[in-house]
């Protein structure tokens, strides 16, 4: 996710091969043991920011999610969600996330099963006993509200001709019921039913277009594993513009149908910038990419799995200079190796996708527009302190505000992450750096990571202990000295500016 410079002004005025993972607290799964006649409650993996999210005693192995749109986007979304987990633990009830839909039925195993909502948890207690250590499938009818759930952000997005969707951080269970945490990813098949003149896309691939009457279903299938803030569907009045990238990698974009002709010069850029990237950190690692540029003001782009979501002002907007656009769409394009392909252990670990999608971002406007990092760092650094201050230092974010979640995407998980790689790269040189940063894309592909992990990824490629250097680059009150920058200095509350550190 990225906040754009128009939405940073805002911000004054209103505050981018699967494993089974294990819970995150062996304290959160004890307590989805219960007897099925205790209260429904609501349940979650203990993130720290976020510790009711997701929900433990399953993994999830694939979502098959279906959406009839009426051609309204003010309508609810006919939907259902059939979900194939494995169980890792005996279970009674079924916790599910999902908090902005009527739910019509609910099947476990193809039987009807009992459910009711408990806080932002749909609660399903099958007619038996689920044993630990096997498949279960859970069918749920419902509908899919895009109208604005009160007090929260994202889900779907309603643009000028439709739908779009923007789940970051915890808003894909305002779409669909899901296990939202993305320490669960999970294969995905999208299907949208929509009326003549619409044409629907979503992550992955196309598997069919199915005409019926005066309505088309299109289906989509992920080849990799997602987390669920990830998904994305578009649905309205498109144009698919289609390239090829390199190694034949199929492009898609979906633009406007008005705007097609005069957005060409920005989407004929993706397969370099994708080149460069490669070129960075090894072959891109998904079967497809592409823009959504839709008519929307989200106050923020998002790097959604293969199919990246922009404002369209992005590019019409005359006041932003090209350089500046070009950096935003590899900001979003180098989330698909970090923060997508390996995707966060927990939010904490949130810089560990922003801070390198701006690392690339600003490395990009240095080769590109002789824009220096190296002075961008230096400014960050100039006013790191008072970002640890505002909002805690980059591995160790304050949680956000109730309704607010988007609010853990501060300055200090941007350019202040992006300032802990750049005294990295400082600390181990660049041929060292340049080496982890291709291992950690290759060793985590399709899976989840931590901030540990990298810590001991950059301690073995560098052969010495680091784990000092990141307890204070992450989660220290102040900013460490910048090696080789002795007269760097930053300015923090009750600090005299220009003091010395």
């Amino acid at each position: 996710m990225l906040l754009t410079l128009r939405d940073l002004r805002a911000t004054r005025r209103r505050p981018g091969p699967r494993r089974v993972k294990a819970v995150l607290l062996a304290a959160a799964l004890s307590t989805c043991l219960v007897a099925a006649d205790a209260p429904p409650a609501p349940l979650g993996v203990g993130d720290r920011l976020f510790p009711q999210l997701g929900n433990p005693g399953y993994d999830v192995a694939s979502y098959d999610l279906s959406f009839t749109y009426s051609g309204d986007n003010s309508e609810p979304l006919k939907a259902v969600t059939t979900i194939d987990a494995w169980t890792t633990a005996p279970l009674e009830r079924v916790n599910l996330d999902f908090a902005h839909g009527d739910v019509e039925s609910v099947e476990v195993d193809g039987e009807p099963a009992a459910f009711a909502g408990a806080g932002e948890d749909l609660v399903v207690t099958p007619a038996r006993r689920l044993p630990g250590g096997r498949w279960m499938r859970i069918t749920v009818r419902h509908t899919s509200d895009p109208t604005p759930d009160t007090g929260r952000d994202g889900g779907w997005v309603r643009t000028a001709d439709g739908l779009a969707m923007a789940n970051q951080a915890d808003a894909a269970h305002l779409v669909f019921p899901c296990n939202d945490h993305p320490s669960d990813k999970a294969m995905f098949t999208i299907r949208v039913t929509a009326p003549e003149g619409y044409t629907a896309v979503a992550n992955g691939l196309p598997a069919g277009a199915e005409r019926v009457g005066r309505t088309t279903t299109w289906t989509y299938r992920t080849q990799h594993p997602m987390a669920t803030e990830l998904a994305q569907v578009s649905i309205g009045r498109s144009s698919i513009p289609r390239r090829t990238g390199p190694h034949r990698l199929p492009l898609r974009d979906v633009v406007p149908v008005k705007d097609r002709a005069r957005l060409e010069r920005w989407l004929k850029k993706t397969p370099d910038q994708i080149a460069w990237m490669e070129s960075k950190v090894g072959r891109y690692p998904f079967e497809t990419y592409g823009l959504l540029m839709a008519e929307a003001d989200t106050g923020f782009e998002l790097e959604t799995q293969t199919l990246s979501l922009f404002e369209s002002d992005l590019f019409t907007e005359p006041a932003y200079p090209e350089w500046y656009v070009d950096s935003i769409m590899v900001h979003e394009l180098s989330h698909q190796w970090f923060g997508d392909s390996v995707s966060p252990r927990t939010w904490s670990d949130l810089w560990l996708n922003e801070g390198h999608a701006t690392w690339y971002e600003a490395l990009y406007a240095e080769e590109h527009a002789d824009r220096p990092l190296q002075a961008r760092m230096k400014a960050a650094y100039s006013v790191s302190d008072r970002w640890r201050a505002a909002g805690g230092p980059p591995a160790a974010p304050e949680p956000p505000a109730a309704g607010q979640k988007i609010g853990i995407f501060r300055a200090n998980v941007y350019d202040g992450a992006a300032l802990v790689l750049y005294a990295l790269r400082q600390t181990i040189g660049r041929p060292a750096f340049e080496r982890l940063e291709r291992v950690w894309v290759r060793e985590h592909r399709d899976s989840t990571a931590s901030t540990s992990d990298f810590v001991q990824l950059a301690s073995d490629i560098s052969g010495r202990d680091l784990s000092s250097f990141f307890r204070a680059w992450l989660y220290g009150a102040t900013t460490p000295p910048m090696p080789g920058h002795p007269d760097w200095t930053s300015t923090g509350p009750g600090k005299a500016a220009g003091a010395r550190r």
